[in-house]
C-alpha cells in the first residue's frame, strides 16, 4: 500500500503544510506514533534519532490543539536548546495553515522577553527543563489548559542530570492529560519515571533508523594522543567528506583543534557550550545552510541537529558513553541515506569500545591509517573540493517561508483590538480568503500578521487605507525574524 499523510484523516491545512514542507510518506515512526497519538493514548516510544520522530508528535499536536483556546495546550520538553529551537520551528512550519502558534523557552535567553510572550496567545511550548521549571514557579506559563506533555530524548535529560526537574514540572501539569515519552534508549530511571506518571502507555519500538550496520559504516583507527591530529588530516583528505562532524570531549578541546584545522585551510565552525546563545544558532544554522564542510563540536552537536547530508562523524575523542556513541553516530544517515563512523582511540580506551560494541550489538571493525601513498594520490580531489564553496543545501521550510511575509501593525492589546479584528479586515480585501492569513502576535501596542501564499505586497497596500476596529494603523513589513 502506498503510504501517505491522508491515511490519517489529519485536517486539510496540515496535509497542505506536509505536502509544501516535502513530507511524501510517513516514516515508520510516524506511521506507528501518528494514529495512537490522535486518540489522546499515552505512549512509550523507543526510536534512535533521526527516524522522523519530531514531526511523529508534532503531526497530532497541531491537528489536536483548538485554535481558539489562548493558553497553551501542549508543553514539549528537549534537553538542549537547539533542540527547543528546532522543534518549536517544526511546530510551526507543520501548523503554519492552521496558524498554530508555538514559542520557545530556554535559559541563556531574557527572562522577561519569554514572560510577554508566554502572556499572548500559545498553542504548544518547547522548552528545557530548567528554564521552564522558573517559568512555572513564577506564574509565567499557564497550564491549567494544558492537555498534551511531550518528553522528548528523555534518556538525554537523564545523562544531563534534568530529569528531577522534569518530575518537577509533570508535578505541577494537570493529571489529566495525555503523556508521549521519546527516547533512544529506555534506563531504569525513565521506565520508572513512566511507570509512576503515564497511564497505560502503548509501548512502540522502532527498530530501524538506528544503528543500522547497512546504512552506516562503523570503523575505528587506534593511534597516540600525539598522532591525532595528523591521522584526522589524513583521514579527511581520504575520505574527502561533504559534510563533517568533528566530536571532542571538552570545549578546550574543540577550541584546539578547530584553531589547528583552520590554520590548515579546512572551511570548519565550532560549537560547544561555552558559546553565546546567538553564536550557537548562527554556526548550527550556517552548517545546516552547508556554508562549511566540517563541524568541529562537542556532545551538545549531538542532539537537535537535523541535516540529511553529513556523510561523516568523526570521534576525535571517544565518547565516555555508550548511549554518547548512538547519538553522535546518529547525525549521520539521516533520512535513509548512509553515511560512516570513524572513532579514534588510543590503546588504553580499549575497553570503551567494548561497552560500546556490546550496547549496539555488533563490533567495530579497525581500521589501518591511510598509508602516506593513499594520502598523496587522494590529495588532488580533496584539494579541488576544499577549494570550491560547498553546495548550499536545501532548506525544506524554505518555499513555506518564500510564500510568507509578516506585516507590523502599531496597535495591539491596548486598543481592544483582538485577532478576529485583523481576520475580518484582512479578508474583506479583494482577492484575500482566512486562509491567507497565518499566525496572529498582538501583543499591547504592536500586533504581527503572517500573510501567506504570496499575498504580503498586495494586504499591506490595501491596509495602509483601512481601519482595524475603527482605527487606522500604520502597518509594515516587520523587521524581525
Amino acid at each position: 500500500m502506498n503510504r501517505t499523510f491522508q491515511q490519517f484523516n489529519l485536517g486539510e491545512d496540515i496535509v497542505k503544510a506536509l505536502t509544501s514542507l516535502q513530507y511524501n510518506k510517513p516514516t515508520n515512526v510516524q506511521e506507528e506514533v501518528i494514529p495512537v497519538a490522535l486518540k489522546k493514548r499515552d505512549i512509550i516510544v523507543k526510536s534512535q534519532t533521526g527516524s522522523g520522530k519530531t514531526a511523529s508528535f508534532a503531526v497530532p499536536l497541531c491537528e489536536l490543539v483548538q485554535w481558539e483556546e489562548n493558553k497553551p495546550q501542549a508543553l514539549v520538553l528537549t534537553p538542549t536548546r537547539e533542540l527547543a529551537a528546532q522543534v518549536k520551528d517544526d511546530i510551526t512550519n507543520i501548523g503554519r495553515y492552521k496558524r498554530i502558534k508555538a514559542s520557545a523557552i530556554y535559559g541563556k535567553q531574557p527572562f522577561e522577553r519569554q514572560k510577554l510572550e508566554l502572556k499572548q496567545k500559545s498553542h504548544i511550548v518547547v522548552g528545557t527543563p530548567g528554564r521552564v521549571l522558573d517559568h512555572l514557579e513564577k506564574g509565567t506559563l499557564e497550564v491549567d489548559k494544558l492537555s498534551f506533555l511531550v518528553i522528548d530524548e528523555a534518556d538525554e535529560m537523564l545523562n544531563m542530570g534534568f530529569i528531577d526537574q522534569v518530575e518537577a514540572i509533570i508535578q505541577r501539569l494537570p493529571v489529566n492529560r495525555t503523556t508521549m515519552l521519546f527516547s533512544a534508549t529506555l534506563p531504569q530511571d525513565i521506565a520508572q519515571l513512566s511507570k509512576q506518571y503515564m497511564k497505560e502507555p502503548a509501548f512502540i519500538e522502532i527498530k530501524d533508523g538506528g544503528m543500522t550496520t547497512e546504512r552506516i559504516e562503523h570503523v575505528w583507527y587506534e593511534v597516540e594522543e600525539e598522532g591525532k591530529f595528523t591521522l584526522l588530516k589524513d583521514i579527511t583528505v581520504v575520505e574527502n567528506p561533504d559534510s563533517c562532524i568533528v566530536f571532542c570531549a571538552t570545549q578546550e578541546e574543540v577550541d584546539r583543534l578547530y584553531r589547528r584545522l583552520h590554520r590548515a585551510g579546512y572551511p570548519c565552525g565550532k560549537l560547544h557550550g561555552g558559546l553565546v546563545q546567538e553564536d550557537r544558532f548562527s554556526v548550527m544554522n550556517a552548517f545546516k545552510r552547508g556554508e562549511f564542510r566540517y563541524l568541529i563540536a562537542t556532545d551538545v552537536a549531538s542532539r537537535g541537529i537535523d541535516i540529511e547530508d553529513i556523510s561523516l562523524v568523526i570521534n576525535y575523542d571517544i565518547p565516555s558513553d555508550k548511549e554518547r556513541y548512538v547519538h553522535r553516530t546518529g547525525r549521520t544517515a539521516r533520512a535513509g541515506k548512509s553515511g560512516k563512523a570513524i572513532t579514534l582511540m588510543t590503546a588504553r580506551e580499549n575497553h570503551f569500545l567494548e561497552e560500546v560494541e556490546a550496547y549496539i550489538g555488533f563490533n567495530v571493525s579497525k581500521s589501518e591509517a591511510p598509508s602516506r601513498d593513499t594520502v598523496a594520490k587522494s590529495a588532488g580531489a580533496f584539494q579541488k573540493k576544499m577549494q570550491n564553496s560547498p553546495i548550499k543545501k536545501v532548506d525544506k521550510n524554505a518555499k513555506l517561508e518564500r510564500d510568507i511575509m509578516k506585516l507590523y501593525f502599531n496597535g495591539g492589546k491596548k486598543k481592544k483590538i483582538r485577532a478576529v479584528d485583523f481576520v475580518g479586515t484582512i479578508c474583506q480585501i479583494d482577492g484575500v480568503t482566512s486562509e491567507d492569513i497565518g499566525i496572529i502576535s498582538i501583543q499591547d501596542n504592536q500586533t504581527y500578521v503572517d500573510i501567506l501564499n504570496g499575498k504580503g505586497q498586495l494586504v499591506m497596500k490595501e491596509m495602509k487605507n483601512r481601519t482595524v476596529k475603527g482605527k487606522q494603523l500604520k502597518v509594515h513589513e516587520a523587521r524581525i525574524k
